[in-house]
């Protein structure tokens, strides 16, 4: 792909931009650790939920869902969708619970809801598991996912693989200095600037390509020619074909279980990582939740189209890739056919707003990773156990070292990860993370779990992972099975240990509010606590709120393709949703 004098100039102007960026918030972020990682708790709603949106917008995501197209069609994508479940928990019932704790990351409410030196060693140990491994797994796959964008637009025939690693090294130094130098604040703003130059150019790529084809008819009609049959457009797959690609149980076990059953970075069950640092940021409870719940709308319903689009057109045009995601041998990504419709169709301009697009999508990512998982090292590792009586100041300063390594810590894995599949890197955190969810959605609200029943979970969903694998054919069964005998597992540790210390469940207590019935002894010990009221209206809230997500997917894909009968039907669901969700939030918010 050939690149103008005019590309170029769009490509320096966005470099130009983000390095302003960092360099105006540069003094705010260097006054303390809160300004540094939470933004000084400061941030408005909308802000706080784009920043979600553009950190889980990737270089490695248009082309995942590609891949998904390619070998299951529309209904592929279930293996994400799915999580709107769990997501739409976090909205409703934890955003609130989150914000109230007043954390900076989500390892450090280990020592609030627990007590002793368990609960001390678990917090460091999950920091730095999260920091240093899960963290440079994420950069290590979004870096493989950058190197096969450039290999295949501007670098196509390149001498070497060498030559892509030296441009996306360029693009780490960028990012690295304006999210060093800025902090939260620099990485929300640009975060902003990012997410709307990936959607206008994955728009205007998305047209162009449609158009290319012969418009939305054409399109249809040669990927179902491709596919043998229309189920390549299916929203809920076809259980009973005769090549279904997805049972029923599969299916149910995606919606039902999945959501909690799973840890996995941005869609933590109860909410996690980068979504709780977020949270963190927000000015106030309401601000955590409309954040959140803006994130949701904008990564399931605003962002797919346009992806989804290019995926069916990269079908149509090289009916090949359908084969390549078919191979089991993964000698060829199916993911490529993204970038290679970028190469063939964009014109001069849009090229260069392209590669800004995922340049700004990879940087995105990147900044967060790095300005997350320093956050663990300085908050849960150096000022908890090295030196807590640092100085603000003293602790910005090792903010941004602790970036620099986190950043150096990621190329090194990325390097490693040289050879491993975007698919392979996401099964092996699943794995890590596999059965973990229930312990750390029910922590907020049954006083009797402990830190025990926490170690448990972790280290039980490990090892039942490893010995259900040898057993059980089928990522979706194994992961149903992992997460009954860990939740056992758990249940039993907690059981045959102690409770936590009075003192420790009531300071907790004061401090988080929740609702439901599962703090009898503390609603008791504390009647002047003021708690969430309304916990089962919360939860109808965060089922009405999927129901729209669910609803309004296949409802843009109906306007898109002219079915207007589809577009009335889904519209309807997505409103009566709507409606119901208006109806029950006012109540399940504490007064």
């Amino acid at each position: 792909m050939e690149l103008t004098a005019l590309d170029w100039w769009v490509i320096a102007g966005y470099s130009v931009l983000v390095l302003g960026v960092g360099l105006l918030f540069a003094k705010r972020a260097g006054r303390s650790p809160t300004e540094y990682f939470a933004s000084g708790r400061a941030m408005p709603w909308w802000l706080a939920g784009t920043s979600m949106v553009a950190t889980t917008f990737a270089a490695d995501t248009p082309l995942a869902v590609t891949g998904l197209v390619a070998k299951n069609g529309l209904a592929g994508n279930w293996v994400w969708w799915a999580l709107a479940l769990g997501g739409m928990f976090a909205v409703f019932v934890y955003a609130r619970l989150w914000r109230r704790a007043g954390v900076l990351t989500d390892v450090e409410l280990v020592e609030l809801r627990y007590g002793g030196r368990a609960a001390a060693f678990l917090r460091v140990f999950r920091a730095l598991y999260v920091a240093l491994l899960v963290n440079a797994i994420i950069i290590g796959w979004v870096v493989g996912a950058m190197i096969t964008v450039l290999e295949n637009t501007v670098l196509v025939g390149a001498a070497s693989e060498l030559d892509a690693w030296l441009v996306v090294l360029g693009m780490l130094v960028v990012v690295g200095t304006y999210s060093t130098l800025s902090g939260m604040w620099g990485v929300a703003v640009t975060d902003v600037v990012q997410f709307v130059l990936a959607m206008a150019g994955c728009v205007a790529l998305a047209v162009i390509a449609t158009d290319h084809v012969g418009g939305v008819d054409a399109l249809r009609e040669r990927v179902t020619a491709t596919f043998g049959g229309d189920q390549a457009f299916a929203f809920i797959p076809d259980f009973g074909a005769d090549q279904a690609w997805m049972t029923l149980d599969v299916f149910l076990l995606l919606l039902f279980v999945q959501w909690w059953a799973t840890w996995y970075p941005g869609a933590e069950p109860g909410g996690g990582g980068y979504v709780v640092q977020r949270m963190a940021s927000c000015r106030s409870e309401r601000d955590a939740q409309w954040a959140t719940l803006w994130y949701q709308i904008a990564h399931y319903c605003v962002r797919p189209w346009p992806w989804l689009m290019v995926a069916f057109a990269a079908l149509a045009l090289h009916p090949e890739i359908r084969s390549w995601a078919l191979d089991d041998d993964g000698a060829t990504n199916p993911g490529a056919g993204f970038p290679i419709v970028m190469r063939e169709l964009a014109p001069p301009g849009l090229r260069g707003l392209l590669l800004v697009a995922f340049g700004a999508a990879f940087m995105s990512t990147i900044s967060t990773q790095m300005n997350w998982g320093a956050s663990y090292l300085v908050t849960d590792v150096y000022r908890r156990f090295l030196r807590p009586t640092a100085s603000d100041a003293q602790l910005a300063r090792v903010a941004r070292w602790a970036s620099v390594i986190v950043l150096v810590v990621g190329i090194g894995t990325a390097w490693l990860m040289r050879d491993l599949s975007v698919d392979e890197a996401w099964k092996l955190l699943l794995a890590l993370g596999a059965g973990t969810g229930a312990v750390f959605m029910l922590r907020w609200f049954w006083w009797r779990i402990n830190v025990w029943s926490e170690i448990a979970a972790m280290g039980g969903s490990l090892l039942w992972f490893v010995v259900v694998s040898r057993w059980v054919e089928g990522e979706t069964h194994r992961m149903a099975l992992v997460a009954v005998l860990t939740i056992v597992t758990w249940l039993v540790a907690t059981m045959l240990t102690r409770p936590e210390r009075p003192e420790v469940l009531l300071a907790f207590f004061r401090r988080t509010r929740p609702g439901g019935p599962g703090w009898g002894p503390q609603r008791r010990a504390a009647p002047d606590v003021e708690c969430d009221q309304g916990l089962g209206r919360s939860v109808l809230a965060a089922f009405a709120a999927s129901g729209i997500v669910f609803a309004t997917i296949p409802a843009v894909g109906a306007v898109i393709f002219g079915a207007w009968a589809e577009v009335a039907a889904w519209g309807s669901v997505a409103v009566a949703c709507a409606v119901l969700t208006g109806w029950v939030v006012p109540r399940s918010v504490s007064r």
